[in-house]
């Protein structure tokens, strides 16, 4: 009912592996032509900036209305309207009945009270694998100085370098990937929870990339067993065990948007950190033991992750580097399953499940491409049919 998702408040990342999924140049064309710099349709690595991207869904909206569509803020879905195996359309928290011939599902990946309202009207969904973890921080010089192997800076042409990371760990018999995510060269550290009582972080970096700090989340992939203790909650089991551990960050951190956090060497010796350094993390630090915060084949792949990093790129390792907790919405620990062809959701007719929310996006490009599919699949089969 609003504009969101992928990139709205974001860091404006628009590098994608979904080559496959939808034609990747319409989209990046269709953002130039909203706002972005063309340099976006010939980089490798095409990247918008925080600071810029209000304006360009600001156009983006503009857009939508200018061809007949509507937009309602704060505006909550609260129900489904169902007949039998068909979905008729919405009724808003205001009371408002909207009907239509198809419904687009296109949440974001933190929509708990859609998936709670998904579970509670039996539309079929299924608890689907996630990464959990933390952010870290380095100072950008730092970063730089082992990229590109200069002495003192990187000098005024080299932009902030960026680096990508993975490990496989073995932890109680079980190997389990750890790997960067979202890497953010001269970024910030930003607060990202949607509710009272969590502790929820994730990255941005503004167009110039000018900050003195480099963060990235290194997260641990988690999967079904690993929510066992959650069984009761079916297919919402791994956000049942997403939400206890951001409500424990934020319990053991004093119940504020305070982060827990530790020095990297402290992390990786068990050690309590004495004292932490200076971050991009408005809200601030609580110098904790991240052990107590993590589970403990999360905290051990960690562990070991950063000890091969380390290895991979002399001086990573230090504890002139920090973790802040907790990164956990790397992607939705829901799937909405649709069909394969028809997009259409594989039970409920008329419904079109779409985007990272739904399980089948993870960025902005990727969820654009599926949005016009979905868009483009509903039309096929009922509108234009009417």
């Amino acid at each position: 009912m609003e504009k969101g998702g992928a990139g709205t408040y974001s860091d404006g990342k628009l590098y994608t592996r979904s080559k496959k999924r939808g034609d990747v140049r319409r989209i990046l064309e269709i953002l130039v032509a909203h706002g972005a710099s063309d340099d976006i349709l010939f980089d490798a690595h095409p990247h918008i900036g925080t600071n810029k991207l209000p304006k360009l869904v600001a156009e983006l909206r503009q857009t939508i209305l200018d061809a007949g569509g509507e937009i309602y803020f704060n505006t909550c879905v609260t129900d489904f309207l169902l007949d039998i195996d068909e979905i008729k359309g919405i009724v808003t928290q205001k009371g408002d009945r909207m009907t239509a011939d198809a419904v687009i599902l296109a949440t974001g990946h933190s929509a708990r009270d859609v998936f709670h309202l998904l579970h509670q009207k039996k539309i079929h969904i299924e608890a689907k694998p996630f990464a959990l973890g933390v952010r870290v921080e380095h100072s950008q010089n730092l970063i730089d100085q082992i990229q590109y192997h200069c002495p003192i800076n990187r000098g005024p042409y080299l932009p902030a370098s960026s680096y990508s990371l993975v490990h496989q760990a073995k932890v109680n018999g079980q190997e389990r990937g750890v790997f960067s995510f979202c890497m953010c060269p001269g970024g910030f550290i930003v607060p990202a929870a949607t509710a009272p009582g969590e502790i929820v972080v994730n990255g941005m970096s503004p167009s110039r990339r000018d900050s003195k700090f480099a963060n990235s989340g290194i997260v641990v992939a988690v999967a079904e067993p690993d929510f066992k203790k959650y069984l009761d909650k079916g297919a919402l089991a791994g956000m049942f065990f997403q939400a206890e551990i951001e409500q424990k960050a934020c319990a053991l951190a004093g119940s504020t948007q305070t982060a827990p956090a530790q020095r990297l060497i402290d992390f990786v010796n068990g050690k309590v950190s004495n004292s932490l350094l200076e971050t991009s993390y408005q809200p601030g630090l609580a110098s904790l033991d991240m052990r107590a915060v993590l589970p403990q084949f999360v905290s051990e792949a960690l562990k070991q992750g950063f000890k091969n990093f380390g290895s991979k790129m002399k001086g990573y390792l230090t504890n002139d580097a920090q973790i802040v907790g907790v990164e956990s919405r790397t992607s939705s620990p829901v799937r909405i399953p649709r069909n394969n062809e028809t997009l259409e959701h594989v039970q409920t007719k008329r419904l079109f499940p779409c985007g990272e929310g739904a399980g089948y996006a993870g960025g902005i490009v990727s969820a654009a491409m599926d949005g016009e599919r979905c868009a483009e699949a509903a039309v096929r089969k009922y509108i234009k049919a009417n």
